[in-house]
């Protein structure tokens, strides 16, 4: 499934007008769904409609379901396939088979709406509801020297392939203390990218993230925060602007909080003290 479209355009220019051709990053709905229950009495129900580019699309489920604390590890995940009689053909609709030990209260999990591709945690009925999920501060082992750090926008460029070709996609990083980009997703959406590259690291049994920081391309909201303090990330690092409720999450989490990322500077709106 391609995850970038090519369109003619008509491109304009203060002295002349043209039909060339371009690509688009691709947007398209994907259905998640859970099978759940006990072995002889198992049940299947829709969790979540999301808009978002094909690709890695396993991993993007995995990850979500992490950050909305239904499963902890691999280990609580049996299988995840597309729904289709040839399960490894790519759809817009995958199932996710959860161990038979997993309790869902759906009351928490519901949405109002199709979450779009900057959707993020739409629905929501409170703040509380998302903090109580976690199951306390972060660990705090993670050093990284702001050389290293200064390091990662231009490494973060060099890969963002698809990036290169669109314009139109986010993207996030798993980075260790040497400032090396160990995984990156795209993604049109923000929060789909982070989805995706944390789903990679539990399926690497690299969760909780504590040996590990992440960057993203643009600004960060509370719930990127949340995505990360599920995932045990200890830093947390943005290109662009943090929100002041992702700079109080970050706070409540332990975590330590980048924004302004450059080749020569950045702002850390948390954990002051820690030094890098």
């Amino acid at each position: 499934m391609a995850f970038i479209s090519a369109k003619t355009i008509v491109r304009v220019q203060k002295d002349r007008i043209s039909e060339e051709p371009d690509l688009l990053a691709v947007e398209e709905p994907l259905q998640i769904r859970l099978g759940f229950g006990p072995q002889d009495a198992r049940q299947q129900r829709t969790l979540v409609v999301t808009m978002r580019t094909p690709g890695n699309d396993e991993e993007l489920a995995l990850g979500y379901l992490l950050a909305e604390g239904i499963i902890r590890s691999g280990a609580d995940v049996l299988s995840c396939r597309y729904c289709v009689q040839d399960a490894t053909k790519q759809t817009n609709d995958l199932r996710v088979e959860l161990h038979p030990k997993i309790e869902l209260d759906w009351s928490r999990h519901e949405r109002s709406a199709v979450g779009s591709a900057a959707c993020g945690l739409c629905g929501k009925t409170s703040i509380e509801a998302v903090q109580t999920l976690a199951t306390g501060p972060v660990s705090q082992g993670f050093r990284i020297s702001s050389q290293n750090l200064f390091a990662l926008p231009d490494r973060l460029r060099e890969q963002q392939r698809a990036f290169t070709h669109t314009g139109g996609l986010h993207a996030a990083a798993l980075f260790n203390a040497d400032g090396e980009i160990l995984l990156l997703r795209e993604d049109i959406g923000r929060h789909n990218a982070l989805d995706k590259l944390i789903g990679a690291a539990l399926w690497r049994n690299w969760t909780p993230a504590s040996a590990y920081g992440v960057l993203v391309s643009g600004r960060v909201g509370y719930e990127l925060v949340q995505k990360c303090w599920m995932a045990g990330v200890p830093l947390l690092a943005a290109l662009g602007a943090p929100s002041s409720l992702a700079v109080e999450m970050a706070e409540e989490a332990g975590m330590s909080l980048i924004g302004f990322l450059k080749e020569t500077r950045y702002n850390r709106y948390t954990n002051h003290k820690i030094d890098f």
